[in-house]
């Protein structure tokens, strides 16, 4: 019984028209992540995008007022939303879920043109899993908005090899990289890539040409991203934050590279064994394009020296296309019923778009809202009891600056944690060239009248001893708790 039902539910795939495939991707990633639409923040770096984001609306540019270590596409991406749909976080994540739907549509086409349609839906379905479910990645992350440029032009580099395709395709690469410049390694191998598939066949010219217009692709890109602070004489911001800070940052924060050598090596093992036992065939142009483009990422991840789970959303979609093909290939015990574990299996796998639809429901139930978090309890509150907002910090649930119509008391405490990060204050001209004069500066000298932390955890990451045992010390001895929300301590100034 349950197999006819399975049966029933698998789609023709060679009838499968593209507009079909998009819709139901994008369905799928709307279930998941719908009930997310409603949460305050996901990750704090989706927070702290939307507050440049709502900067640059109000006539700032990024790293103008205020700073963060990101490309500019990524906040023009909020920025956009945000004008034309104004505070709206249901517009924010619902462009997040066509993102994703974007990335997995394209997951398909690849895989469907290196292998078969089948094998290409099965890897965007788990595609849209992946970049939907598990750790910090229901908001919006940076790593969205740029896997949706790179696979349009992955696709487009495996099936055309003309010059407007390859034209196209730096674009979107340019497009990525301004997103999210991590994947230069990928794009640069990607890159050798083209030269080398003309080379083989002594196709200099050609060679040379299309190498050449993918270049020029993702420099028409970068020139733009840099053309508004040409206009305004800041050129030097622009350098020093989009590709001076990324590096000043990798350096300072020293994380053994043998932190990923599982990973790296896994991944090594599984495209050797593959290839040995025939399941992939690593000669083929777009096999060549993912082991090119997977190396690239993983290199990034090697040289930043960790990987928090939003950062494998650059992996999943390129790599889950190998792992589906050889699946596919693994030969079954007639008796093992693979398919009736696998339905249970994606059945299962949204446990956590289940219980956000729980806690919805009862949010509205309790609060007559479905929004909730600490970032729309805490200014609720604060308003309700008209505290002070002037230089107000929030230490935790900084989308609150947001919601209250404020912003951040310096550029450093756009994103909480770069405060500690002193090395990239260099990057816009802070005036206070250690964390612990910039925290002294706002504590002692703009003195807010009102501080929002975490409840019960570190300010801090654990790394920032002398950091954290300042702000402990000067918050008991200047400011009381005036109100617990929910898990959010508001603190005001007792002078």
């Amino acid at each position: 019984m349950l197999d006819k039902v399975i049966t029933s539910l698998t789609p023709n795939y060679n009838k499968l028209k593209g507009t079909a495939v998009f819709l139901l991707l994008f369905a799928l990633a709307l279930f998941i992540r719908l009930p997310f639409f409603f949460r305050d923040y996901v990750d704090r770096d989706e927070s702290t995008f939307i507050l440049i984001g709502q900067s640059w609306v109000d006539g700032f540019l990024p790293y103008t007022q205020l700073w963060d270590v990101k490309p500019p596409i990524t906040f023009l991406f909020f920025a956009g939303i945000i004008y034309f749909f104004g505070k709206s976080f249901i517009a924010i994540r619902f462009m997040g879920t066509v993102l994703v739907a974007i990335t997995a549509f394209y997951t398909y086409k690849s895989g469907a043109l290196i292998s078969t349609k089948k094998n290409g839906f099965v890897a965007a379905y788990i595609c849209v899993m992946l970049l939907s479910m598990f750790g910090s990645i229901q908001g919006v992350m940076s790593e969205h908005i740029c896997m949706a440029f790179f696979m349009p032009a992955f696709y487009l580099l495996i099936k055309h090899k003309n010059p407007v395709a390859i034209l196209n395709a730096g674009l979107l690469m340019g497009m990525c990289l301004m997103s999210k410049l991590n994947l230069a390694y990928a794009i640069l191998f990607i890159g050798l890539f083209v030269f080398y598939d003309f080379t083989k066949s002594k196709a200099y010219w050609k060679s040379l040409r299309n190498t050449g217009l993918f270049g020029i692709g993702i420099l028409l890109i970068v020139f733009l991203t840099l053309l508004p602070y040409y206009l305004q004489n800041n050129l030097e911001l622009w350098w020093e934050s989009v590709f001076i800070a990324p590096l000043d940052y990798a350096a300072a924060r020293r994380y053994s590279p043998m932190r990923l050598a599982p990973i790296c090596l896994l991944i090594i093992i599984f495209f050797l064994w593959s290839w040995k036992k025939k399941y992939l065939d690593i000669r083929k142009r777009g096999m060549l394009l993912i082991i090119a483009a997977t190396a690239g990422v993983l290199l990034s991840f090697i040289k930043g020296g960790r990987i928090n789970s939003h950062y494998l959303i650059q992996l999943f979609p390129i790599f889950i296309i190998p792992v589906v093909i050889v699946f596919s290939k693994i030969s079954f015990s007639g008796k093992f019923n693979y398919r009736t574990y696998i339905f249970f299996l994606l059945l299962a796998l949204p446990a956590e778009s289940y219980l956000e639809y729980f806690n919805i429901a009862r949010n509205k139930l309790e609060r007559g809202t479905f929004y909730n978090g600490e970032g729309f309890a805490v200014p609720e509150y604060i308003n309700h009891y008209d505290l002070d907002t002037e230089n107000i910090l929030f230490l935790g649930y900084h989308i609150g600056y947001w919601v209250l119509g404020v912003n951040p008391p310096t550029k450093a405490a756009t994103h909480p944690s770069n405060l500690c990060k002193d090395e990239m204050f260099s990057a816009y001209k802070n005036p206070r060239k250690t964390s612990m004069e910039e925290l002294r500066y706002i504590m002692e000298e703009l003195s807010p009248k009102t501080i929002v932390t975490r409840k019960g955890r570190r300010i801090f990451d654990q790394d920032e001893v002398e950091e954290n045992a300042y702000m402990v010390q000067y918050l008991n001895a200047h400011y009381s708790v005036l109100a617990t929300v929910d898990n959010a301590e508001i603190h005001q100034r007792l002078e």
